[in-house]
């Protein structure tokens, strides 16, 4: 099949081309064209690569029509964030793909009343973010629904892989974190470190739209949670990372008045995002196409080496680290 995907060179597409290519398909990768991939694969040599600004596109009208162009059997959406950029490609699309996969995220659902929470449940997002991705997954799925349009939603967790940050165990992406740590410093954690985060590879994700993609009798108007096996504490996150390092996690726990007071303005917007929109989640029973990783190793696959990979491919050097492998997390499906 011939498929596009848009954004293809972020953190999802960057799995998601190599995969595609490797099945056989046709692939055209649809970028600003200013950045390369996070991991170099051979894969990109054999992709056509179109260059657009999908911002001045959807402002002039004209962005619908390009991807049209394209003559695509299915379209792969990563970085659509507003309900009219939505409306406009699936409007522009109708009748003229076989599927259309958008990329979600789990911050559509908000507070949870019942944990862990799995895709069919009411939605309450918080914020102009999680609010604009709750309103395309329901234009999409009622587009599916009412219409027959061929959209599959998938939502993210807190996505890791080489060449950025993962979402650290204080709930932000400050790479000392880690270093605290490893060193075996006392870390002090917002409230009593309940709150959770839920890890997962970038390559786990792509391997959920292919999956999606190759069984569209079991995904269309659906949408589906790409997330691991289970959620972590703060606190036991912390524990299990200075575990990796051979220390005894030294934690302290403060009201978050007071704990967001010993970080930047900046890291405790983050913590307080990561925190307050993101519940723990479980599959649907019986709807996931594919599996997700085990919790820890998502994370944990990007300390490699004793050095923790970062934005641009940056290492933030660590103590040598015992007993851990640099392979990714495994998958379970």
């Amino acid at each position: 099949m011939r498929v596009a995907v848009i954004g293809a060179s972020g953190h999802i597409g960057t799995y998601l081309i190599p995969r595609l290519v490797d099945g056989g398909h046709d692939v055209v990768a649809v970028s600003r064209g200013k950045r390369e991939p996070y991991s170099p694969h051979g894969a990109w040599q054999r992709v056509t690569q179109v260059t657009a600004d999908r911002d001045a596109e959807d402002a002039d009208g004209t962005f619908g029509r390009r991807i049209v162009e394209l003559e695509a059997d299915v379209v792969i959406d990563l970085i659509c964030f507003t309900e009219t950029s939505a409306r406009d490609l699936a409007a522009a699309l109708t009748g003229r793909v076989r599927q259309f996969l958008h990329c979600g995220t789990i911050w559509t659902h908000g507070p949870s009343s019942r944990v862990p929470t799995t895709e069919d449940m009411p939605k309450r997002p918080l914020g102009e973010y999680g609010k604009q991705k709750a309103a395309i997954e329901a234009h999409l799925l009622q587009r599916a629904h009412r219409d027959g349009f061929p959209a599959t939603i998938i939502h993210p967790g807190h996505i890791t892989g080489p060449g950025w940050v993962p979402v650290n165990p204080a709930g932000n992406v400050d790479p000392a974190v880690f270093q605290t740590l490893a060193d075996g410093g006392e870390l002090a954690l917002p409230n009593f470190g309940m709150e959770t985060v839920q890890h997962v590879h970038a390559d786990d994700v792509a391997r959920l739209f292919v999956d999606a993609m190759v069984n569209p009798s079991a995904s269309v108007g659906e949408s589906f949670h790409s997330v691991a096996t289970s959620a972590l504490t703060l606190r036991g996150y912390a524990e299990a990372v200075a575990g990796w390092f051979g220390q005894e996690a030294r934690l302290t726990f403060l009201p978050w008045e007071r704990w967001r007071e010993t970080v930047s303005e900046r890291d405790a917007q983050i913590t307080l995002d990561h925190i307050s929109y993101s519940p723990p989640l479980q599959h649907g029973e019986g709807r996931a196409a594919a599996g997700a990783p085990a919790p820890l190793h998502a994370a944990r696959g990007h300390l490699r080496g004793g050095r923790l990979a970062g934005p641009g491919g940056h290492h933030h050097p660590l103590r040598p680290v015992r007993g851990l492998t640099s392979r990714r997390s495994r998958t379970y499906g």
